[in-house]
């Protein structure tokens, strides 16, 4: 400022509660540029200590406004020296006991989890849903077995998820010691954690003994469906939060669901401080962005998150897909719906055997085959058997997850059932969401109408279609998610349900679970 030379370290109060009047030395007051408001309060934000300011490794891309303005001189580790200098993640070997075969996307997913470990960062993995993120994540764990990781890793999910990464584990990484630590009669021993590679459990579990899993200090804590944190102030998100471990990654399809504070909550939990105190980024980035579209905030809030986030869209990697791609999905019953099932199976069971007793072996197969039918309405939702029922549904719950999941990754899902009943319940619960779908079934007077509103409305992302009513002759390319609820005694049906989306002129691949 003018003859004052004046220690650049002095501005940042000013410049953190944006001051723009400095006093020198002579009682003149010099004028702070407005540029390094814009420029430096993030700098300013994240720093620590008074006289040498320390910044974490992630901020490392702030380091490149700072020398460029010649206003530090920048001192880091050789290690950090190194990944400032690099130019591209190299290629890392395969666990010797992977299972699976990754597509060249999932591979590079695989080194960039790799790049991360080596530097301590964390990481987001949000591929859009169906393009393997659980594959990728068990081959990068399978490695760290392999490379002795000195204690287990915690794998958070939703209740609803823990069979199938059971599963998939079995499937992918057998070599894998995994413990199921959820349910009511769990074994509340922590010791037992070390005997193990993985451990599963549920937010709901991780809320309930935050204060046991608090002891342990893990080798990787991983989120699976991470948008579960969101809210920095919700239960889920300040015990996940107290948990301790070396590395942290965050699984989702949808990093922002509602809004840009989604962004920080998760960011805060991989990498801590990455994003500034929650005020901070309140004031700093939500306001500017959401309000008023600030271009420069938007951007500079990107170049914060880019290196941790990596997404790939289906569009981005369709060439590396085949043309459908086919999943069998598990879902696991309520309390209440497992209490209903069992109750309907005793009473059957107890029936049939009394006929048996009373008029022999030939009479109980209608008997048999009406209880088959009931248990598996209640499977899919007890309301379908007993209109008195007043609880949830596991699958519905999980259709209703993934269904938005894909809605909201700008997908439009084709959702079959044989049974009209159970539509008219997945119907009312998209009513309840408010979101807006096309309905098919055997009495649907109109079904061109239907299907072209589908087809050509970009505002509805669901239709609805009975099984026998819409397993033919339709053509809806518009969609490349198709949910199948039920499975049908035929499986050429199914297929041909597959097929309403799967045909000439569908330009993307199809994904079905079933």
């Amino acid at each position: 400022f003018g003859p004052f030379e004046i220690p650049f370290i002095k501005l940042k109060p000013y410049i953190l509660q944006r001051k723009n009047e400095f006093k020198l030395p002579n009682g003149q007051i010099a004028i702070i540029p407005e540029e390094w408001f814009t420029q430096y309060i993030e700098f300013f934000a994240f720093t620590e200590g008074e006289v040498n300011l320390t910044l974490r490794k992630h901020h490392l891309s702030l380091i490149k406004d700072l020398e460029s303005g010649n206003l530090a001189t920048v001192t880091m580790s050789r290690k950090l020296e190194k990944l400032r200098e690099f130019e591209e993640i190299e290629d890392r070997d395969l666990p010797e006991h992977f299972k699976g075969t990754l597509r060249p996307y999932q591979k590079a997913g695989y080194n960039w989890m790799q790049f991360l470990n080596e530097y301590r960062f964390g990481g987001c993995l949000a591929d859009d849903m169906g393009l393997g993120k659980t594959v990728q994540t068990l081959a990068m764990l399978q490695k760290r077995k392999e490379e002795g990781a000195a204690a287990a890793s915690l794998l958070v999910m939703p209740t609803s998820l823990v069979y199938n990464w059971q599963a998939e584990v079995a499937k992918f990484a057998p070599k894998l010691r995994i413990l199921v630590y959820t349910g009511t009669y769990r074994d509340k021993n922590i010791d037992r954690f070390a005997k193990y590679d993985l451990v599963l459990t549920s937010y709901g579990i991780v809320r309930l003994d935050v204060e046991l899993f608090q002891k342990y200090y893990f080798d990787y804590i991983i989120l699976d469906e991470s948008q579960a944190i969101k809210n920095p102030s919700s239960n889920t998100s300040v015990s996940v939060r107290q948990l301790k471990s070396k590395h942290r990654l965050i699984l989702t399809g949808t990093p922002v669901e509602n809004s840009t504070m989604d962004l920080w909550s998760q960011m805060s939990f991989i990498n801590p401080g990455l994003l500034g105190s929650e005020s901070f980024f309140r004031k700093e980035f939500l306001k500017p962005v959401e309000k008023f579209k600030d271009e420069q905030k938007t951007r500079k809030l990107h170049s914060l998150i880019k290196p941790f986030i990596l997404r790939r869209q289906k569009s981005q990697v369709a060439t590396e897909l085949p043309e459908k791609i086919e999943q069998i999905h598990y879902c696991h019953m309520t309390e209440e719906q497992e209490h209903e099932y069992e109750e309907t199976k005793s009473y059957y069971r107890n029936k049939i055997l009394k006929q048996i007793d009373e008029k022999g072996q030939p009479n109980h197969h209608f008997m048999l085959l009406q209880g088959l039918m009931k248990l598996r309405q209640i499977a899919n939702h007890p309301r379908m058997a007993n209109q008195e029922y007043e609880h949830e549904s596991g699958k519905l719950k999980e259709i209703m997850r993934m269904a938005k999941n894909a809605i909201r990754e700008n997908h439009k899902v084709l959702i079959f059932s044989q049974f009209v009943r159970h539509l008219d319940i997945v119907k009312s619960q998209l009513d309840e969401r408010g979101i807006t779908y096309t309905y098919l079934d055997g009495s649907t007077v109109d079904r061109q109408a239907q299907v072209n509103k589908f087809q050509n409305d970009d505002s509805i992302r669901v239709f609805l279609i009975s099984l026998k009513a819409g397993g033919v002759g339709l053509n809806l390319t518009a969609a490349d998610y198709v949910f199948i609820l039920d499975p049908w005694w035929n499986p050429a049906v199914e297929a041909q349900a597959v097929d309403r989306a799967h045909r000439i002129g569908q330009d993307k691949t199809v994904f079905t679970y079933k």
